[in-house]
């Protein structure tokens, strides 16, 4: 087993670890909690991306009442040594699972409209919960029944620290964002308003922000005007890409000394989209990898943003019903080649032919977050409709799936689900 350069406890909240603090915002002066050579290979055990705000238990009002202001939880940073702004830093993830000593569950959540919200909001306002349990790399479900499979894990959030001027650079034009929908909500095209739906970005705010091991005016600085976790940037970040799993490379650019190197909020698996917000199989657990440098490497590749190949570790699912969906929307308004309309139209309608199998919706919303369904963007020129697709791989369950097996529905029960306000 490779040294464990940062260890986590479970049932510690995340600002009382007994070792070292986990970060949740990034900025340039996050402290290294310890530094790796390059061809090292380290093992980081990583907390659940609430902090353990949600428990093995049937009680969706956990999900209703996550507070979103203090989430990612991060382990490192990890100060690679060598690194110079302008490298490549090559991360090898070479074993990725869950702590089953201490942690032997995942969840996945539905979250309420009034926090947090997700790709569906509007037709899912209320937040939902379900267990899953988790043997290796398989997954399966007390809440979701006739499901199982082997997941697609890997870590939703994962990235270097960015440089003072590029922290700035994504701070000014997230303001940008968000002044342009306050003064006229609607030049942003498709984006849900009103006072119950989720903001267009996230700003700064040292409301529950945690600096890691830094301290004094570092841990003051980071609090105040480090940039949160939620999305993915040109450091890599949240970018919930179910594809970087085991066995692949990503190649992040370096904009500090060390590279800084941070990573969390694991996933047992999940669907392209991670479409209801908390959509993935969400765990805690560990990631071995291995860090190499590519020297100049951004100028020598023209990369400024990460890239990475892929690993070839299963799941190799070989039959799938696919959904397709326009720039349609559900009220019948055409749209102009709107991939995130599209998208949306194929998840629905993957989810109302779920629920001729005797699927609630919530089901079948949950089955489309966490299985590793690929979505495409088939077509983007053919005005004005672009053709997004998602593919339901037939394998994960334990009945026939295809419109041949219709004669195979039942009633597969509930998640647990809430309709109380916060």
């Amino acid at each position: 087993m490779p040294e464990v350069h940062f260890e986590v406890d479970v049932d510690s909240p995340p600002d009382e670890q007994p070792g070292a603090k986990p970060f949740n915002r990034w900025h340039p002066e996050i402290e290294p909690v310890d530094t790796a050579e390059p061809g090292d290979t380290v093992r980081l055990e990583c907390l659940d991306w609430t902090g353990g705000q949600i428990r093995d238990n049937d009680n969706a009002n956990e999900v209703r009442d996550v507070d979103l202001n203090q989430v990612h939880y991060l382990s490192g940073p990890i100060e690679v040594s060598g690194a110079k702004p302008g490298d490549l830093l090559k991360v090898t993830l070479l074993d990725i699972g869950a702590l089953n000593d201490r942690w032997e569950y995942g969840f996945t959540g539905i979250f309420s409209q009034q926090n947090g919200g997700g790709f569906l909001t509007d037709h899912f306002p209320d937040a939902a919960k379900a267990i899953w349990d988790i043997d290796g790399t398989y997954v399966s479900s007390r809440h979701i029944p006739d499901v199982y499979y082997e997941g697609k894990i890997h870590p939703g959030l994962i990235g270097t620290a960015p440089s003072q001027e590029l922290l700035e650079e994504w701070n000014e034009r997230e303001q940008k964002l968000m002044d342009k929908h306050e003064e006229d909500p609607s030049s942003i095209p498709d984006h849900p308003t009103g006072e119950s739906q989720p903001p267009v970005a996230n700003p700064p705010t040292a409301d529950g922000a945690l600096p890691g091991e830094a301290t004094g005016d570092a841990a003051d600085n980071i609090a105040e005007e480090g940039a949160r976790t939620v999305p993915p940037r040109e450091h890599g970040g949240n970018c919930d890409i179910k594809d970087l799993s085991l066995g692949s490379t990503i190649y992040f650019p370096v904009f500090v000394e060390g590279a800084k190197f941070g990573i969390g909020d694991l996933h047992a698996s999940q669907g392209d989209g991670e479409i209801t917000f908390c959509g993935a199989i969400e765990m805690a657990g560990y990631v071995d990898l291995k860090f190499e440098l590519v020297k100049d490497g951004m100028d020598e590749y023209g990369v400024d943003h990460p890239i990475f190949e892929p690993g070839h570790r299963g799941p190799n699912f070989s039959e799938y019903v696919v959904f397709e969906g326009y720039s349609v929307d559900e009220e019948g308004e055409q749209h102009y080649i709107d991939s995130h309309v599209a998208y949306r139209r194929a998840c629905l309608q993957a989810i109302d032919y779920l629920e001729k199998f005797g699927y609630t919706r919530e089901q079948a919303y949950m089955i489309l977050g966490t299985v590793p369904v690929e979505g495409r963007q088939s077509g983007v020129v053919d005005i004005p409709n672009a053709c997004s697709t998602l593919a339901l791989p037939k394998e994960v369950f334990n009945f026939d799936v295809s419109p041949d097996g219709l004669e195979e529905s039942a009633d597969r029960g509930q998640i647990p689900i809430t309709d109380d306000p916060l």
